[in-house]
């Protein structure tokens, strides 16, 4: 059907066949392309000179594949989620706490069993990390100093982002984990984010907790 549709909004020039099938609301990346395409019909809509209107409609024809592909991929995605389902859940909304010290924390709870027809087993992981909020002030000798209010809301800002940041690794990190078979039964109480030995900062591997495991 959708392909049916692309062809159809590729006829008539405009993207108002696809409106009934709602493709905004199928997600971030979906939607992007969804987009993408509309600006594609648009411009060979409004494309008058021969080689202009070739250009633009292989331009829109290449779109429309790309917007194929992106449902596809979308659509194998929440294949392979409903099967995990079956056999891990983490709970992936986690509220920020109301002020930051210079140690961040995150919980990640989660479920998992090993066996369609065994009971769900609840656990949790806490993932912890010393923040450096060491700023300079002093990059000109011109610049004025913040107050110590500007200060203390820049520290506070920059401690959100470092959690955000610990709360996406720890969540794919547990993620990655069950999907690569790994048992409820290993994964500690609590871990303590590993910085980069160069940024002092957390990078991509810095909350994987299995790495130390014998």
């Amino acid at each position: 059907m959708l392909s049916k549709l692309i062809e159809q909004c590729l006829l008539e020039e405009s993207p108002h066949a696809l409106q009934m099938i709602r493709l905004e609301s199928c997600g971030a990346y979906v939607a992007a392309q969804l987009q993408y395409y509309e600006r594609a019909l648009a411009e060979y809509r409004k494309a008058r000179a021969a080689k202009k209107r070739d250009e633009s409609r292989n331009n829109a024809h290449r779109a429309g594949h790309d917007l194929i592909y992106a449902v596809q991929q979308m659509q194998n995605r929440l294949e392979v989620e409903e099967k995990e389902a079956q056999f891990f859940w983490i709970e992936d909304q986690i509220m920020p706490p109301s002020h930051f010290g210079d140690q961040i924390a995150v919980r990640v709870n989660y479920r998992w069993r090993q066996a369609v027809d065994n009971e769900w087993i609840f656990g949790s992981i806490t993932f912890y990390h010393d923040v450096n909020t060491n700023t300079d002030y002093n990059m000109q000798l011109t610049t004025r100093r913040p107050s110590a209010a500007k200060q203390k809301q820049d520290r506070q800002e920059k401690l959100y982002r470092e959690w955000e940041h610990l709360m996406r690794l720890g969540l794919h990190s547990v993620k990655d984990y069950f999907r690569s078979g790994g048992s409820g039964k290993t994964i500690p109480k609590a871990f303590h984010a590993k910085v980069d030995p160069y940024t002092r900062g957390l990078n991509n591997f810095s909350t994987d907790f299995w790495i130390d495991q014998s």
